[in-house]
């Protein structure tokens, strides 16, 4: 243990005094560490360089439009770097390997998701500034993580039939069929935006329009007539949607309408509207064994995530690290 830290203070005492330093300033201030992760070194141009690929933005760009964010994000991102660090050693000490095949087809499964051929790959790692050699190797660092991940992480991980069963209780309500609605419309389109007379003449007509519906005239007659929106011509009918579907004003203007009934004159962007609700489909409960699996899954994912950052905060406590900044 003493031997480890007087190696390691030792390796940061020739960074600091200058001996590994290169002969120009403009070099000196791009290549100078700014963490030290047991052996190894993060330099400022390798955290400028990732804070770029990760933003979209240069280190300098986004100093410039806010100064506290900048900061914030280059702290996410150096801890991010340590981080890998850490499990760069940590993949060599359970010496995990990957081959070229591994690599091969993972860059295909990548391609054939994103419906891309070579050429198009290629393409977009020249658009990018990356070559295909460096492609490569960020293909087989991901492919190392993942296999530390499983070995270390989630491996371990066990969701009981119990552990889905009280999930799906406690989210009942989430498992519920979604709602959905067939919705006409009468839409009174207001042509002359910069004309507020045409406004008040449009809810004019509206409230006629209301009048007529109140009086029990047929809504689709009524669409048919006066609608200058979509579905028009077929009495207004403008679909089905579940309620997620549905713009926030729609959908808060809807919520207490019974199946039949429609909305006041709502203003909306482009002109005046009126909203039936034609028909409610939908709402029964879904079975534990419809949804067992995706249960499941939120919650592997959920245990993966946390049982992850216990393990990375385990590593980060032993292993020696210093920012410098």
């Amino acid at each position: 243990m003493k031997r480890a830290l007087f190696f390691r203070t030792w390796f940061l005492f020739l960074i600091m005094s200058g001996l590994t330093a290169p002969p120009s300033f403009a070099t000196e201030t791009r290549n100078r560490v700014v963490a030290i992760v047991n052996n190894q070194i993060i330099t400022l141009h390798e955290l400028n360089k990732t804070i770029e690929e990760l933003t979209g933005h240069s280190a300098e760009d986004l100093r410039l439009r806010d100064e506290k964010q900048f900061l914030d994000a280059r702290r996410q991102i150096l801890t991010r770097l340590i981080d890998e660090k850490i499990a760069e050693e940590k993949i060599k000490e359970l010496n995990i390997s990957v081959g070229d095949r591994q690599i091969d087809a993972a860059i295909e499964r990548i391609k054939q998701d994103n419906r891309m051929t070579q050429e198009d790959l290629l393409a977009r790692l020249e658009a990018d500034g990356i070559t295909y050699e460096k492609y490569r190797e960020k293909i087989k660092s991901q492919i190392e993580r993942a296999q530390l991940i499983d070995y270390e992480v989630k491996s371990k991980i066990i969701i009981s039939d119990a552990d889905i069963a009280r999930y799906y209780e406690q989210h009942a309500s989430s498992y519920g069929s979604q709602e959905k609605v067939h919705l006409a419309s009468i839409f009174l389109v207001h042509k002359k935006p910069d004309d507020p007379g045409e406004m008040d003449d449009l809810r004019r007509k509206g409230e006629a329009i209301l009048a007529k519906l109140k009086a029990g005239e047929d809504f689709a007659e009524l669409a048919r007539k006066f609608s200058e929106g979509p579905g028009a011509d077929e009495g207004g009918s403008l679909g089905t949607f579940r309620w997620d579907q549905l713009d926030p004003e729609a959908r808060k203007a809807l919520e207490e309408i019974p199946e039949g009934g429609s909305t006041g004159l709502m203003v909306r962007p482009g002109g005046i509207q009126i909203i039936k609700i034609l028909e409610k489909q939908g709402g029964e409960k879904r079975h534990l064994e419809d949804v067992r699996n995706a249960i499941y899954e939120i919650l592997y994912s959920q245990e993966v995530n946390r049982r992850y950052d216990e393990w990375i905060e385990g590593l980060r406590k032993s292993s020696y690290t210093k920012i410098i900044f």
